[in-house]
């Protein structure tokens, strides 16, 4: 089985190797105790991570849904443990927007064309997060919305995440790809992101999520771990669906 961290056969063609080295060098500068994660006697040892995944197709309401269930969790109206929301896609744009980022551009031209960024990149930036989240918060409960959204994301969660944290189970949204669209188009209007605003663009991430996330799904529901909710209804409706899974 290929690790992730030395899995760069596959980064070649997206990024150069020089500079997924830098990138690797600069995190575990900045997170030394990374650089142990495979030891299990190591990994895991002050803390574990629950967590629960947030799939569902581009304008599913993940983010919009994510935000909601940490508002109400952090509020005394409610009965419900207190979660740190993690979007993968905004962690990917922050580091594109690194000006000290040797993967910039290639994060850039992935998610402008529509497309996968590479699963060692994606999986280091989340860990990392989820780490810095912790050491202020002390909240090891995360809602990590747009991930994993293919086979080598899980593959590099498992070798990277299993030995400190525990999946809970994966919410899909389950929306329909016309409601998505309009959804994108109206939120491209105000978001700025280009990926938002082109249908060519939109297209190709609809056909990314059939090919490569829906398998990802459809793994997660053999093994019963999958809690799907219908998502093209109105924020309240949907969100009074996801909050009973919660509580």
């Amino acid at each position: 089985m290929d690790s992730c961290n030395d899995n760069l056969t596959s980064l070649a063609a997206f990024c150069s190797t020089a500079a997924l080295g830098t990138y690797l060098a600069r995190t575990h500068a900045n997170h030394p105790s990374h650089a142990h994660h495979h030891d299990k006697s190591l990994a895991g040892l002050h803390r574990s991570y629950q967590v629960v995944f947030i799939l569902g197709g581009p304008g599913a309401g993940k983010g919009t849904q994510c935000e909601r269930l940490v508002a109400e969790s952090s509020s005394s109206n409610l009965d419900l443990n207190i979660w740190t929301h993690l979007s993968a896609g905004d962690l990917l744009r922050e580091e594109r927007r690194n000006s000290k980022s040797s993967l910039a551009n290639i994060i850039n031209e992935r998610i402008a064309a529509g497309k996968i960024v590479p699963a060692e990149i994606t999986t280091r930036l989340i860990k990392n997060a989820m780490d810095d989240a912790y050491e202020k918060t002390k909240c090891s409960r995360f809602l990590i919305d747009g991930f994993p959204r293919s086979e080598g994301n899980v593959r590099c969660w498992k070798e990277t995440m299993d030995s400190c944290s525990v999946v809970e189970f994966v919410l899909f949204l389950d929306c329909p790809e016309d409601i998505m669209t309009g959804r994108l188009l109206e939120r491209g209007l105000t978001s700025g992101r280009s990926d938002d605003q082109s249908l060519d663009v939109i297209r190709t991430r609809f056909e990314t999520f059939r090919n490569e996330s829906m398998p990802i799904v459809d793994m997660y529901e053999r093994q019963d771990k999958v809690k799907r909710v219908i998502a093209d209804r109105s924020i309240d409706d949907v969100f009074e669906e996801v909050v009973a899974l919660f509580r």
